[in-house]
């Protein structure tokens, strides 16, 4: 059973998103293409479209976040 701490999503009304460190994938080209960016918080994780830094953010906890990225790692999403 999952932690409750973990399943906790980050509170992104209070955020300044553009105050926070975001990353960009390393197969993003840096050439202002659309590429997805994160920031890791203490209680989760958040999601950007990088053509729009201030656009609406998604949020997710550190257990919805891990279970995102073990099925990608499993190819759970490929097409």
């Amino acid at each position: 059973m999952a932690d409750a701490r973990n399943l906790k999503k980050p509170d992104v009304e209070e955020l300044v998103v553009g105050e926070l460190t975001w990353i960009t994938s390393s197969y993003s080209n840096g050439a202002g293409g659309v590429c997805v960016e994160v920031t890791k918080l203490d209680d989760g994780v958040i999601l950007r479209d990088s053509v729009q830094p201030d656009g609406p953010v998604l949020s997710f906890s550190r257990e919805e976040w891990r279970a995102f990225t073990d099925g990608a790692k499993e190819g759970e999403f490929d097409i």
